[in-house]
């Protein structure tokens, strides 16, 4: 039997460990390895299941992590709720680098990454309109404040292809449509989560202002965005730990009946039960409802 988990974590760049005194699980998936091995302990009595979503090296870049993976993983230890911290770059002036911005609308600008588990031969659409969960949220933004972090409650985040980074044109059209900071891993992370019914909370950290926008004309690189995260690794870290016993056990949220009145539950059992050879302890389809 694999070990039981009830939230997940998902790593971003420079967050390549997070549990003290877990074990390391080794899981197979229908759709291959997931980053890591999931690591799963305990945050204030809840169980909790972690992976880097680009490997504990930093070896996958956004458009070749396996985000079908890392989500069934999770999926298939129970986990019902995923908070998925990521760098960011800022959109806006009133965002600044420091901050953290949790998140609750997504704007998609990747192209060629898979993004559902729904391939057929069932037909399943689910709702989105909402993407991110509000109680959890709610809970998040909460908790912020009292660790030192200017707090934005709400804002949308563009997520670009890479592993570049935008033109000073891109990031203008990306403010002028609305969005406050810019990522490259969010989706299809949210998409597979709403799909699987899971609650999903980005809390985006906001490293620098994107190039060419409000008068920051200096390129953004690849060192300043780790450094800057580095720097608040150890902070963000106390945060989930405040975060995770907070969150409601009970879900009274839409994310949890994302599935209700289509054919997902089935969908979903079969992939469990007819997945690429050697799944590991396929989920039991009771926990898929």
């Amino acid at each position: 039997m694999l070990a039981q988990a009830e939230i997940g974590v998902i790593g971003g760049s420079g967050f390549y460990a997070f549990l003290d005194d877990a074990e390391q699980h080794d899981i197979d998936t229908p759709y291959g390895a997931p980053s890591d091995p999931l690591v799963i302990g305990e945050v204030g009595g809840r169980r909790v299941a972690f992976v880097p979503r680009h490997g504990r090296d930093h070896r996958f870049p956004p458009h070749r992590i396996n985000y079908r993976a890392n989500l069934w993983a999770l999926h298939s230890v129970g986990v019902s709720r995923v908070i998925a911290p990521c760098a960011v770059g800022s959109l806006r002036r009133d965002v600044a680098p420091g901050s953290l911005v949790a998140v609750d609308q997504v704007l998609d600008r990747t192209s060629g990454r898979p993004s559902t588990f729904y391939d057929g031969p069932k037909v399943v659409h689910v709702p989105f309109a909402e993407p991110f969960c509000p109680a959890a949220r709610a809970v998040a933004v909460s908790a912020t404040g009292r660790h030192g972090f200017d707090v934005h409650d709400g804002g949308t985040l563009v997520v670009v292809q890479g592993p570049r980074f935008s033109s000073k044109a891109e990031s203008r059209s990306y403010a002028a449509a609305g969005a406050s900071v810019i990522g490259m891993t969010t989706h299809p992370e949210v998409a597979l989560a709403r799909e699987l019914a899971l609650c999903f909370t980005t809390l985006a950290l906001v490293t620098d202002y994107d190039v060419g926008v409000d008068g920051h004309d200096e390129p953004v690189t690849q060192d300043e965005v780790l450094r800057v995260f580095a720097e608040y690794t150890a902070r963000l870290r106390s945060l989930l730990f405040e975060i995770i016993p907070a969150l409601p056990s009970d879900r009274t949220c839409q994310c949890a009946t994302a599935l209700d009145g289509t054919e997902g539950r089935s969908a979903l059992a079969a992939i469990a039960a007819g997945g690429a050879a050697g799944v590991v302890d396929a989920p039991d389809p009771d926990r898929l409802r």
